[in-house]
C-alpha cells in the first residue's frame, strides 16, 4: 500500500480491494461446511492441545507473522516515549471498553444472562492478535501497534481475572443485579498471549533481524517482504473458514439469538472506533497512530474469550454461543472500517517520512 491521493479503491492491491467479498464468502464456506458435513466440527475440536485449537491457532500464526516481520523493532522507542498514544489506549482497553460492553449488554439482554455474560467476557478480552490486520490494512504505524498489543498482553496477563470479578461478581452485587462467577486460571492467559502473541511476535523479530544481517534492509524490505505480505490474509480467510465452521451449526440454528447477541455488539464496536478515532484526531495524533489507536480499541481477543466460555460454563452454553458471534460481527464491521478510515485519511496531515 501506497502512501498518495489517490482513490481508496487504487491504493489496494486486488486481494485487499476485494477483500470483503473474500471475508464474507469464507464466512459462508465455513459455517456451511459446519452445518453440511457431517462430524466436520467434532474432528476439527478434536485436533486441540489444552483446550486450544490447533487449526485456529496455525491460520492466527500465519495471519500475524508477515505483519510483525514487517515491524521496524529499531523504531519501537518513538513510540514507548509517546504518551499521547500510550496514555488513551490503556484507558480505551481498559477502562472504557469493559464499561461500555458491560452496560451495552445489561440494556439490551437484561433477559438472556448467558448471553449478557458471555459479552461481558468479550469486553474484557482485548485484542492481541487480529487487530495487527486491520491495522495495516488500514496503512495504521504498524510499529505502535506491535507496542499497544504488547501492553495489551501484559495489562490482559494481569487485569483480565480481576475485571472478570468485578464486571460480573461485585459491580452487579452492587447495583442490585445478578452476580456470575468466572473461573479462568493465570496460566489460561498466558498460554494465550504466549502462542498467539510470543510466537510471531519472535519469529516476525528473528526474520527483520536476520534477514537485515545478511541480505541488507533494501533486500528484506523490497523482496522478501513483499513476498511474505500476501500470506498474511490468506492466514486471516482460513482462520475464518475454520472458525465458524467450528461454530457453524450453533450459529444456524439459533438465528434469532445471534440477532439478540449481533445488536449490542454492533454498538460496541462503532463507538469504541469513532470514539477513539475521533479521541486520537482532537488529541493531535497523526493518521497513522490514530488509526492504530482506534482499531487497538475496537478490537477484542475473541480467542481468549471463547476458550474462557467454554471452559467455564461449556461448549454447548450460551456464555461460549456469545463469544462465537463475536467475531462473526467484529469481522465484517472492522473491515468496513478500514475503508471508513482510509476515506478520512485526507483530513490529516502526512506525517513526516523518517
Amino acid at each position: 500500500m501506497t502512501t498518495t491521493s489517490a482513490p481508496v479503491g487504487a491504493r489496494l492491491s486486488t486481494l485487499d480491494r476485494f477483500l470483503p467479498l473474500w471475508i464474507g464468502a469464507a464466512m459462508v464456506i465455513g459455517l456451511l461446511a459446519g452445518r453440511w458435513i457431517p462430524g466436520l466440527e467434532g474432528a476439527l475440536n478434536a485436533v486441540a492441545v489444552d483446550g486450544i485449537s490447533l487449526p485456529i491457532a496455525l491460520g492466527l500464526l500465519v495471519m500475524m507473522y508477515p505483519v510483525l516481520a514487517k515491524v521496524r523493532y529499531d523504531r519501537l522507542d518513538t513510540v514507548t516515549r509517546d504518551r499521547r498514544l500510550l496514555l488513551p489506549s490503556l484507558v480505551l482497553n481498559w477502562l472504557i471498553g469493559p464499561a461500555l460492553m458491560f452496560a451495552l449488554a445489561w440494556l439490551t439482554l437484561p433477559d438472556l444472562p448467558e448471553y449478557r455474560t458471555g459479552l461481558i467476557i468479550v469486553g474484557l478480552a482485548r485484542c492481541i492478535a487480529m487487530v495487527v490486520i486491520w491495522n495495516d490494512l488500514a496503512c495504521g504505524d504498524r510499529d505502535a501497534a506491535a507496542v499497544l498489543v504488547a501492553l495489551n498482553s501484559v495489562f490482559q496477563v494481569v487485569m483480565f481475572g480481576v475485571l472478570g470479578w468485578f464486571y460480573l461478581d461485585v459491580l452487579p452485587g452492587r447495583l442490585g443485579l445478578d452476580t456470575t462467577t468466572l473461573d479462568v486460571s493465570a496460566w489460561q492467559i498466558v498460554k494465550n498471549v504466549l502462542i498467539f502473541l510470543g510466537i510471531p511476535l519472535v519469529a516476525g523479530y528473528l526474520s527483520r533481524r536476520i534477514g537485515e544481517r545478511r541480505k541488507g534492509r533494501d533486500w528484506y524490505e523490497s523482496r522478501f517482504l513483499p513476498r511474505v505480505g500476501p500470506v498474511a490474509l490468506y492466514g486471516l480467510l482460513f482462520t475464518i473458514v475454520i472458525l465458524f465452521a467450528l461454530q457453524g451449526n450453533q450459529i444456524t440454528s439459533r438465528p434469532l439469538d445471534v440477532v439478540r447477541i449481533a445488536l449490542p455488539l454492533l454498538a460496541y464496536f462503532a463507538l469504541m472506533w469513532a470514539g477513539s478515532y475521533a479521541l486520537g484526531k482532537a488529541i493531535g495524533l497523526s493518521y497513522e497512530r490514530t488509526t492504530t489507536l482506534a482499531f487497538t480499541a475496537a478490537g477484542n481477543n475473541f480467542e481468549l474469550a471463547i476458550a474462557v466460555a467454554i471452559a467455564t460454563f461449556g461448549a454447548a452454553s450460551g456464555q461460549a454461543l456469545a463469544g462465537v458471534v463475536g467475531p462473526l460481527i467484529e469481522v465484517p464491521v472492522l473491515v468496513g472500517l478500514v475503508y471508513v478510515s482510509l476515506a478520512l485519511r485526507r483530513r490529516f496531515t502526512p506525517a513526516p517520512t523518517s
